[in-house]
C-alpha cells in the first residue's frame, strides 16, 4: 500500500510503498478514505512530541480517520465487514477513567497512523460513522472530538447557562468546544489574533470575541461578561496566567495543548485565593469516544472543515497549512494515491 511516510524528525512527507497491514485476532482491516492532521501531527515531524517519538527509519502518522472495514481478523464480529467507521485515536487507556494507564498509546506514533492506504486496528477502538457526518468530517472528528468532550464535560463538568470563554478560535478542538459547549446550554465567548475569526466565531454562535493581541483583552473581557465559569484552552504558554484573571471564584480551567510554549509567570495566590480548579486533560477513553458520537448526532454538531487536500501526495502541503495558523477549522487528507 502506500502511505505518507516521515523518513525521520524534520524530514518532509513523502509517498512511500510499505506492507499493507494484516489483521490479526479481533482486528480489522480498514481501507482509510479520509484523515486528518492535528498538532501532534505537526509536533511529531519537528521531533518536539511530548509522547512516543517517531521510531528510528520513519513512520506513517496520523491519529484521525475514517473508511470502510474491508477485512476481519479471525475473531473479529463478521458483522463489521462493509460497514464506514470512526476510528478512536487512543490505545490502551486502562481501567482508571480519571488519568489513562502507562500502556496509553495514540494511533500514529509509535505505530503507524492514518496517512496511509489502510490500517488493522482492533475492533474495541471502531464505531460505526453517525449518519449526519459527511466522509470529510468523520475523517476529521475523531481526535478533536474525543479531546474536547472529555475536556468540556468529563473536566470541566459544563453546566447549562455557565459563562465559558474558549480560547484560540479557529483550531479544531476550539471549535468543537465552541458547538460543545453552545449545545449544552452554555453562553460562550472565544479569543483569537484575527478579527475575521473573532467574526466568524460570533455566526456560529459565540456570544462575543476577544483579540488577545490586544494587552487589555482581559480587562475588556471581565467588564462585558463578569468573568467566567470555565476556560478551555488549548495554547498553554505565556498568555496562560491572563485566563486566570478572567475566571470567577470557583471557575475551572481546562487545557489540552501546548502551542505557546510552557506556562509562566502565574502568581500562586491567584489561584488558591479564588478556589479555581487548573485541569490537565488528554484524549479520553472508550465510554466517552462513544458518548462524544452520540452527543454530536444527537445535537447534529459536525467538525468545521478548513480545507481538504485531495491526496496522500500533498500530506506536505497540507502540514505546512496547518504550521502557518491560518486554518479556521480541520486541515483534511484524502487518502488516495
Amino acid at each position: 500500500m502506500k502511505a505518507a511516510y516521515l523518513e525521520g524528525n524534520t524530514q518532509p512527507y513523502i509517498v512511500k510503498e510499505i506492507p499493507t497491514p494484516v489483521p490479526t485476532d479481533q482486528e480489522v482491516l480498514i481501507k482509510l478514505e479520509y484523515s486528518a492532521f492535528n498538532q501532534r501531527d505537526i509536533r511529531v515531524q519537528k521531533g518536539i512530541y511530548a509522547g512516543a517519538p517517531l521510531p528510528e527509519g520513519g513512520l506513517a502518522i496520523g491519529s484521525d480517520g475514517y473508511g470502510k472495514v474491508v477485512e476481519l481478523g479471525k475473531n473479529a464480529d463478521p458483522s463489521w465487514l462493509g460497514k464506514s467507521v470512526v476510528i478512536n485515536p487512543g490505545r490502551n487507556w486502562g481501567d482508571n477513567p480519571d488519568a489513562f494507564g502507562p500502556d496509553f498509546t495514540i494511533m500514529g506514533s509509535p505505530d503507524q497512523g492514518t496517512f496511509a492506504e489502510y490500517i488493522a486496528v482492533d475492533q474495541q477502538y471502531i464505531q460505526v460513522k453517525p449518519a449526519h457526518l459527511t466522509e470529510e468530517e468523520a475523517g476529521a472528528l475523531p481526535l478533536a472530538g474525543l479531546t474536547t468532550y472529555r475536556a468540556v464535560f468529563t473536566k470541566a463538568r459544563l453546566r447549562a447557562g455557565e459563562k465559558v470563554l474558549v480560547t484560540g478560535i479557529g483550531a479544531g478542538t476550539a471549535l468543537l468546544a465552541l458547538e460543545f459547549a453552545i449545545a449544552a446550554g452554555a453562553e460562550v465567548y472565544v479569543t483569537s489574533g484575527t478579527e475575521s475569526k473573532l467574526q466568524r466565531a460570533i455566526a456560529m454562535g459565540a456570544k462575543g470575541g476577544f483579540n488577545y493581541k490586544d494587552e487589555d483583552w482581559a480587562t475588556q473581557a471581565n467588564a462585558k461578561t463578569g468573568g467566567f465559569d470555565v476556560v478551555l484552552d488549548s495554547a498553554s504558554g505565556k498568555g496562560f496566567a491572563k485566563l486566570i484573571t478572567v475566571l470567577k471564584p470557583g471557575g475551572r480551567l481546562v487545557f489540552w495543548g501546548g502551542t505557546d510554549g510552557p506556562i509562566e509567570n502565574i502568581v500562586p495566590a491567584s489561584i488558591y485565593w479564588k478556589n479555581l480548579s487548573i485541569l490537565g486533560t488528554t484524549l479520553g477513553n472508550n465510554q466517552e469516544f462513544a458518548d462524544m458520537l452520540a452527543f454530536s448526532e444527537k445535537h447534529n454538531i459536525k467538525p468545521v472543515i478548513d480545507k481538504v487536500f485531495p491526496s496522500l501526495a500533498h500530506a506536505q502541503e497540507a502540514a505546512e497549512y496547518l504550521a502557518s495558523g491560518a486554518q479556521f477549522g480541520k486541515v483534511v487528507l484524502r487518502n488516495i494515491v
